[in-house]
């Protein structure tokens, strides 16, 4: 419960809100101690326990989650940026994924939160420089009349160097490997989010591409869709986005976020036909010069990332050079979550061990 009264927030979302706000706001311009960080990591627990859960599939969107409970890891360290949201405040945390150690910190007012792209709760949001992070507000309605991206300077802390306000529905789709092109998908009709177009918004000369990043060979209409599972290639320039095609087959929608263009690559035939795509998952092979295509871990296409052929069969077989079952592993999400969940349910602990010593000692002293 949480509540505010004229002695300030009370209740145990209060107790943590006082603290997102008051004693941890100064983290960001302290040394980090040993203290520090305790203390920061019982915010966070005290915080991740309160907090509402994200919303789902808010105001009709597919996706389950619009952002990403377990956060993002940057791809040039090892580093993890989480958001963490309550009573209108974001606390943004980059975190060492070695020691669990917070570094750095940045609070935001509003709800915002690392971004998920597609429906198996892949997140994005980082460049594949590692410097740019950009967060997405969380949306309270369907279509919103307006959308809002914070960007971070994640170097050398967490800072907001701009915010991204654009008329209409959009949502975060991919980075350039700079940061200085934010790829958005523009959401088209009221009632249908299959419907989109992807746009281009340039950071540094801060406006909106007014065209739209298709492909020129495909009509319009062709690339509707929700997205399954997304995979980015090596050095963060392609996108690789699986979409189950809206009722028809489906397709990959490789996305070059340096060239600005965009290549539709059609999956027809035996393997997908009348087939839940949303059994499929993407994973790069041959160092990035294919994209394997996985049923369940057993290997049903590939597709050349230079040329962006598709072969099934035998023929993906031979061009992987692999046995047809290869476990893929678990969503990368679920892990994350648990591991939070532990970690917040053990900080929670050491919060009630500290809140029980000066009651201890009140007690001695009534006692003596």
């Amino acid at each position: 419960p949480i509540a505010r009264g004229r002695g300030g927030w009370s209740g145990a979302g209060g107790r943590a809100l006082r603290d997102l706000l008051g004693r941890e706001r100064r983290m960001g311009r302290m040394p980090i101690t040993r203290r520090s960080r305790a203390g920061a990591g019982a915010a966070i627990a005290a915080l991740a326990l309160v907090a509402p859960a994200p919303a789902a599939a808010a105001g009709g969107l597919a996706l389950p989650l619009e952002d990403s409970p377990s956060g993002v890891l940057a791809p040039t360290t090892a580093t993890r940026y989480l958001t963490v949201s309550i009573a209108g405040h974001t606390a943004v945390l980059a975190q060492r994924t070695s020691s669990g150690r917070v570094t750095s910190r940045r609070d935001l007012r509003g709800r915002f939160g690392v971004p998920v792209v597609a429906f198996d709760s892949t997140a994005g949001g980082i460049s594949a420089d590692g410097a740019t992070l950009v967060l997405a507000r969380a949306r309270d309605r369907y279509p919103r009349k307006q959308s809002e991206f914070a960007v971070m300077a994640v170097e050398p802390r967490l800072r907001r160097s701009q915010t991204v306000r654009l008329p209409g529905e959009f949502s975060f789709d991919a980075l350039s490997p700079d940061g200085r092109s934010l790829f958005l998908v523009n959401y088209l009709s009221p009632s249908d989010p299959t419907k989109y177009r992807v746009r281009v918004y340039d950071l540094a000369r801060r406006r909106l591409d007014p065209k739209a990043v298709v492909d020129p060979r495909e009509p319009p209409d062709e690339m509707n869709g929700i997205p399954v599972t997304r995979v980015v290639g090596t050095g963060g320039r392609w996108a690789y986005t699986l979409y189950d095609g809206a009722g028809k087959h489906p397709f990959i929608h490789a996305l070059d976020t340096v060239d600005r263009k965009a290549v539709c690559i059609d999956l027809e035939g035996t393997p997908f036909a009348g087939r839940n795509a949303y059994d499929l998952r993407l994973a790069l092979g041959g160092r990035g010069s294919r994209l394997d295509l996985r049923r369940k871990g057993a290997l049903v296409a590939t597709v050349d990332t230079a040329t962006f052929r598709v072969r099934t069969g035998a023929a993906a077989l031979a061009a992987a050079g692999a046995v047809a079952n290869d476990p893929a592993g678990p969503s990368p999400l679920w892990p994350g979550v648990g591991l939070a969940l532990v970690a917040a349910g053990l900080l929670a602990r050491r919060i009630g061990r500290r809140q029980a010593r000066p009651r201890a000692r009140e007690d001695l002293a009534t006692r003596g």
